[in-house]
Parts: C-alpha cells; structure tokens; sequence
C-alpha cells in the first residue's frame, strides 16, 4: 500500500507529535473540568498549570532544554509543592470532625431535616406478591384504623403510592427482618391517604405526616417553621446559631486566618508538649545517627583488621539485620522489652536484680526506642564506612606505623578526616530520615507514656510527624491544627537541612 505524499510529509514531521499533546491536553482538560464541578479548585489549578507548562516545553523550541526535567519538575510539584500547599492553606481554617463539610452542604442537611406534623403514627407491615409490593398501615391510636396502599415497585426510586381503608393486601407479610433490609428502599417512599394525608417513614417500624422542619431565607439564614426561630450561620465558629446563641450541628469549615498558629503558642496545654516533643525529635534524630555511626564505623574498621579470620562470615552476619523488615524487628523487640514478660528484664532481673520499666517511664522508654532504632540503622552505617574506609590509601597507614602512631591517632588524623566530606551527605540525610521516623514510634511504643495536662494527646515518646498524626486523625481529628504544626515542622526540617548544607558546605570549602 502506498502511503500518500500529503501523510509522509505529516507523519515525518511534528505531526505526530502535536497529535499526542493534544490527545494528552484534551483528557486533562476533561479530568479538570470534572474536579471543578464537583467543588474542587486548587487540585484543578495544580493540574491545568502542569499541563500548560508540558504543553509549552513540548511544542516549543525555547523549552526545549526543560523537556528532560520536566518529569522530575512535575514530580516535585505533585508530590511536595502541592501537598505542602494545601496543607498550608488548611492551617488557617477550622477543618475538622466537627467542621467538615462546607457552608452549602450544611444548610442542605438542615433543609432536609423533617418534623412531625400531626398526632398519628402507624405501624407498617409489608407484603410482597412476585415483585408487587403493598404497605399496610395501622392508627397507633386507633387499630381499627388500617389503610392499605395500592402495589408499587421497591427498587430505592421516590414512588408516591395511595392508600385505602378497607382494602386488603395481597401476599405474604414479611418478617421485619426482612422488612428492615428494605428500610433503605421504603425510605423513599410515600403514602397518600384518603384525606390527601402524606406520610413517609419516620422510624424503623412506623410512618408519620412529616414536613420539612427549616425553609430558606437570604443570607443562607434558615427559619424554623413550625416556632419561627432564625438559625443564622456564623462564620467565625462555622456552625449554625439559634437566637439563643447555641449552636446546632453539623459545622462547617471556615477561614479562621493565624488561629492556629496563635493557639501553638498561647495555649500552655500545646506549647509545652509541643516544644519537650520538638526538643525529643531532634535528640531522636541526633543520637541516631551519632550511634549507628560511631558503632557503624567500629565494625567497619573490624572487618578491615587483616589478622581476623572468616570475615565474610562475620560481615553477613553483622549485615543481617538490615535484611529483615524492620517493622518485623521492630514488634519482636517490643516483646523483648516487655515489663513483665520480656526476656530483656528476665535477663537483668537475674544478674543485676533490675527491671526497668520500659513503657511506663519516659526516660527508659526513650532509651529503649534508641537501642532499637541504633539496631535497625548501624548496618547501613557500616555498610557505608567499609567502601569509604576502602578508599583511603594503604600507604598512609604504613607511614603513620613508621612513625609510631597508634590506632587512636590513625582513626583521629587519618581515617577521620578522610571520610568526613563523603559521609556528611549522607548524616544529613539520616537525620532528616530520623526526624519523621513514624514508624518506629508507632509500633514500639505508640507515642506512650502519655503526657498528663495537656490540650491535645501527646506522648513522651512521640516525635513530631506522630503528633501531628494524632492530632489530625485520633485524638478529636482537628485537621487545622494539625496542618499548623504540620507547617511548622516543614519550616523546622527546611531551616536544619539549610544550616547543615551551609556547615557543610563551609568544611569542604575550608
């Protein structure tokens, strides 16, 4: 088959090229347009500025350079731009359990609210005939009182069926347990009776004359019908308020500006827990990485010492920690420690008549969290130190023999200074990895033993990353807040990561 000259000449060149941005263009757009109808703004946003920018670097030859980056820039941007805005931009509401749904979706829920409107309820029994279903319905005042409807259909569509006095269903009655499987499907529907009477389901087992309880008036002010009182939002406090002043549930969420921020500093029962857990994480984070690497680098220059046979062996041994999954390591080492039935306190029980309490009292709790997290990191350290210590040269090892110098002097004015540049790379990066270690807090200790007095639940053990954990999604799931202190630990990590890289950089420099 011969390809036509017009369609060479379109496949040879950008044509095709133009033809899947386009394709691509057009599915983001429809996923955009999608998100914002259904109420969604700065996630569209995100997505249509992306898309832009790929649009321009792809098609243009000035951006031709930007094509290579261009899927670790849309990376960065999903994956930490984004997210760390949108954090930002929850710290300054009141988002949370009590307050999360918006202003429009409230007033919905108040709107629908329904009240009795007369003195009769009745009891309903339901009969079924094939797919014909019919309700019969009995005056809880008066038994004599019985109205049977006409048959309808039970399929969860709003169906308005009349009802008769007199008439007899057809049928089998269903138990109720079978009725209440059905409690979804016959709460949309509705019964007129004779004397244009509507009722509808008002409880597992009766129907009622029901009306709606609130109708509308400007301003997203609603009016209770029956009494009359105005229910008018507040949008300092994102609930609903009577004339008396009380408020009616559900809330919203509203802008609340620096509240947040304000209550981590005035609000003593936040303050305090929050600053003696920030000054734990960075005493964590530190003496993790001092440890791993001051044992590390030991068994590194051990498995260097020439004289030592089977080090092979000794070096799978020592590197299989690092094998086993960590939270593996992690729960067996939480039963170790048990107080009362750990083997760990079995053992100093039986030499030294001690039982620490590793759960209940902060100081050995946060010493048993750095004995296993020293356990978890010192082989990767190790691992580390060996190809660095490989790197230094024989020779000057040999010179300072000569000379007379010591293992002590060989490790401070050799080995030292030779490893310090590489290593310090990857100690910042330990820290910052052991600053949200949320792992390890969770499952040795859950943030325990628990701080008396304080606003929010906080833990002796509890690094940052797991107190804003709990304070988003345990303990009263205030989002806001926890996007404040969220915010504040970003801040925190960004100024340490600049200090270090600033420091480091002024060694290497010197």
């Amino acid at each position: 088959m011969t390809i036509p000259a017009n369609v060479r000449l379109l496949l040879s060149g950008n044509g095709p090229k133009w033809a899947l941005v386009a394709l691509i263009d057009l599915a983001l757009l429809y996923v955009i347009a999608l998100l914002y109808f259904q109420g969604e703004i700065l996630f569209p946003l995100t997505l249509l500025v992306l898309g832009s920018l790929g649009t321009w670097i792809f098609t243009s030859k000035r951006g031709y350079s930007y094509r290579y980056v261009y899927p670790c820039l849309l990376g960065i941007i999903m994956f930490i731009v984004f997210p760390m805005a949108y954090t930002f931009s929850i710290s300054f509401t009141n988002y949370g359990s009590a307050n999360i749904l918006s202003l429009e979706r409230v007033k919905e829920i108040h709107l629908n609210k329904l009240v009795k409107t007369g003195d009769h309820t009745y009891t309903l029994a339901l009969f079924r005939d094939d797919d014909q279903f019919q309700l019969q319905l009995t005056d809880k005042n008066d038994s004599k009182s019985i109205y049977t409807s006409d048959t309808f259909v039970l399929n969860g569509d709003l169906t308005e069926v009349s009802a008769r006095s007199g008439a007899y269903a057809k049928g089998n009655k269903l138990s109720m347990r079978e009725v209440v499987k059905q409690r979804s499907a016959l709460g949309s529907v509705a019964v007129i009776l004779e004397d244009d009477t509507r009722l509808v389901m008002s409880s597992l087992r009766e129907f009622a004359a029901m009306a709606p309880q609130y109708r509308e008036q400007s301003n997203d002010y609603l009016v209770d019908i029956k009494s009359g009182e105005i229910l008018r939002p507040d949008m300092t406090t994102g609930f609903y308020l009577t004339e008396a002043g009380e408020q009616v549930a559900p809330g919203f969420s509203v802008y609340i500006g620096g509240e947040n921020y304000s209550q981590l500093v005035t609000d003593k029962g936040i303050r305090e827990p929050f600053f003696k857990i920030f000054v734990w994480t960075v005493v964590f984070s530190a003496g993790s990485v001092l440890f791993c690497l001051v044992i590390g680098l030991l068994l590194a220059n051990l498995m260097q010492w020439e004289p030592l046979r089977e080090r092979g062996i000794y070096r799978v041994l020592l590197i299989l920690p690092y094998a086993v999954p960590a939270f593996i390591s992690i729960l067996i080492f939480k039963c170790l420690f048990n107080q009362n039935f750990g083997e760990i306190n079995m053992i100093l029980e039986g030499l030294f008549g001690i039982s620490p309490e590793w759960m209940t009292n902060p100081a050995f709790a946060r010493a048993m969290i750095l004995i296993v997290n020293t356990w978890l990191g010192y082989p990767y350290m190790m691992i580390v130190c060996m190809g660095l210590l490989k790197a230094i040269p024989e020779d000057l090892y040999e010179a300072s023999a000569i000379d007379g110098a010591n293992p002590v002097h060989n490790l401070l004015y050799i080995t030292l200074p030779n490893i310090a540049k590489p290593l310090a790379p990857i100690l910042i990066a330990s820290f910052a990895f052991n600053f949200n270690n949320f792992v390890l807090i969770d499952l040795l200790t859950a943030g325990g033993p628990m701080m008396p007095g304080t606003t929010t639940a906080a833990g002796f053990t509890d690094l940052l990353v797991n107190f804003t954990f709990r304070t988003a999604f345990v303990a009263g799931q205030d989002f806001g807040l926890a996007s404040a202190i969220a915010t504040m630990i970003f801040l925190i990590v960004g100024f340490i990561s600049w200090v270090n890289l600033r420091a480091t950089r002024s060694s290497q420099e010197y």
